[in-house]
């Protein structure tokens, strides 16, 4: 068992953030003792999965609804893995929309050095869109995709 301080400590989350959570009964089976909040294994996995959820852009009232299904049993595996396949989708395309950023701050990254070492952009104008270097090039174009 543990407490809610160490809890904190372990996830690098508020004392705050575990109370409120808490509060909005996403800890339906946490044991207290002499009313002091007492994490076991299952309330750690569990927050895990909810953080995965919050971070995959889930609210705190649709993780309270998965947690009651997780409490309903068996009837609502369906529920619970569709609930999944969104957020998988959902992140997939946050995935995505990161690369993009990324190719782009690549591609600036090169840009400017050259720029820099060239002391203009004119060279750099003459390459655009589609005569750079192979790699940046691909760079270029995710960026753009």
């Amino acid at each position: 068992m543990y407490t809610i301080g160490q809890v904190s400590e372990m996830f690098g989350l508020p004392v705050s953030t575990l109370r409120y959570y808490d509060r909005e009964g996403l800890f339906p089976h946490m044991e207290r003792a002499s009313g002091i909040r007492r994490f076991s294994e299952y309330e750690l996995e569990l927050l895990r999965v909810i953080e995965c959820l919050k971070k995959s852009g889930l609210k705190i009232k649709d993780i309270r609804r998965f947690i009651a299904w997780c409490e309903a049993g068996p009837a609502t595996y369906e529920r619970r893995r569709e609930l999944f396949e969104s957020r998988k989708l959902a992140l997939e395309a946050q995935i995505r929309d990161l690369e993009k950023n990324l190719a782009m701050t690549k591609f600036k990254c090169w840009y400017y050095e050259q720029a820099i070492a060239d002391g203009s952009e004119e060279r750099l104008d003459g390459m655009l869109p589609d005569k750079l270097p192979v790699e940046i090039q691909a760079l270029y174009d995710l960026a753009r995709s």
